[in-house]
């Protein structure tokens, strides 16, 4: 085991404290299901395959400390499933999920399923820890539903405000690819630009399957923006920023979450450069002992870096295995008050919700680009 691994194992540890005592005390052996929903084919693939890499590093962790939850010995299982990014896929997936009788579901990665699937889980009594960031995720009301990550309105503001401050931009177009993250995304960075002296010259439309953007960059090109903010996700924003170079639009392109890791300079190349920035939600994990570790264990395992959001599936396993262990159950009608009461400092931040099951403290990072490599500013 290298040094970076041993110090991954050992900040772990600490979470959970004594959660592998009284082991011997098992009177027999009980499968935890944790279902996990995400696009893991099409085009967000790599998003979808960091997720579930993340929660799969925290699920072998967790058997190997061989726990004990309501007296039995406990193993759990990942019961993993692609969505497609599509809402109607993800209905039938949850629906598996809620046949299966899971204990808990992570994910999914996108607004657009979570929002529908979000009540069928509910319904069904299944906690369901997702990332997806547009607000109305929480704002049903569910008590099954948690979200371990930021939200568009801290995102979208968080951008604007970067824009009017850090670029000092006076003109931006946005463009929104009509999905429930991107429209989400769209409205809050409008909103909060506006606020902040930003002028919005156009607000143009796509959609997460485009790939030539032509028509509209030739649209925004004669505004004469500052940049381009573009609510959507890596595919688009890869092969988006190649086009603004190939047309002469040399300005700024910000985008949220969805742009923010390095599949965005595989797709857009030398385009994708110091004047892209984008955020994401948690501390820089560069700037922590348990950040740098994790990133080091992940690469050493699956030979490469993790993206969005790795950490915070990693941390979601863990909260929930802690919330089980705690509660001495694995029944989501008794694990989840503890789950909604914990404090729980995890590789990607600290973990505590607040009424709505939003994170309290959700932090945002600003990054850019340098040489294909994600850099977060000072």
């Amino acid at each position: 085991m290298s040094t970076s691994t041993k110090m991954l194992v050992s900040c772990i540890a600490l979470a959970f404290g004594a959660m592998a005592s009284g082991s011997a005390l098992a009177a027999g052996d009980q499968v935890v299901k944790i279902g996990l929903t995400g696009p893991l084919t099409g085009p967000q693939a790599a998003t979808g395959k960091d997720d579930e890499n993340g929660a799969r590093m925290a699920l072998d962790y967790v058997n190997s400390q061989g726990l004990v939850i309501g007296g039995k010995k406990t193993k759990f299982e990942l019961v993993s499933e692609d969505d497609s990014a599509d809402p109607r896929t993800g209905m039938l997936v949850a629906q598996r999920f809620v046949d299966a009788s899971v204990n808990a579901v992570l994910g999914p990665y996108n607004s657009g399923v979570a929002i529908p699937i979000s009540k069928l889980l509910n319904d069904a009594g299944i906690v369901m820890a997702t990332v997806a960031s547009n607000p109305k995720v929480t704002q049903g009301g569910y008590p099954y539903v948690f979200r371990i990550g930021n939200t568009d309105s801290q995102s979208g503001s968080r951008m604007a405000v970067f824009a009017a401050k850090n670029i000092k931009a006076k003109k931006f177009a946005v463009i929104d690819d009509r999905t429930a993250y991107g429209q989400g995304l769209a409205d809050e960075f409008e909103k909060s630009a506006k606020s902040s002296g930003v002028q919005i010259a156009t607000r143009e439309y796509t959609n997460d399957k485009a790939t030539d953007f032509t028509a509209i960059l030739t649209r925004i090109k004669g505004m004469k923006v500052d940049g381009i903010f573009y609510a959507g996700y890596h595919a688009q924003g890869g092969p988006l920023r190649k086009q603004m170079a190939q047309l002469g639009i040399n300005g700024y392109l910000l985008g949220g979450d969805g742009i923010c890791n390095e599949e965005m300079f595989k797709l857009g190349g030398k385009s994708v450069d110091e004047k892209v920035f984008c955020p994401q939600g948690g501390p820089v994990l560069d700037q922590s002992s348990a950040g740098k570790s994790f990133k080091a264990a992940y690469k050493q395992r699956f030979n490469t870096e993790p993206l969005t959001y790795a950490a915070s599936m990693y941390d979601g396993m863990i909260l929930l295995a802690k919330a089980m262990q705690k509660a001495n159950s694995t029944d989501p009608k008794k694990y989840k008050p503890v789950l909604t009461a914990m404090k729980h400092q995890g590789v990607a931040g600290m973990y505590e919700f607040d009424d709505k099951h939003d994170l309290k403290n959700s932090p945002i990072s600003v990054y850019t680009f340098k040489n294909g490599q994600l850099v977060a500013l000072n």
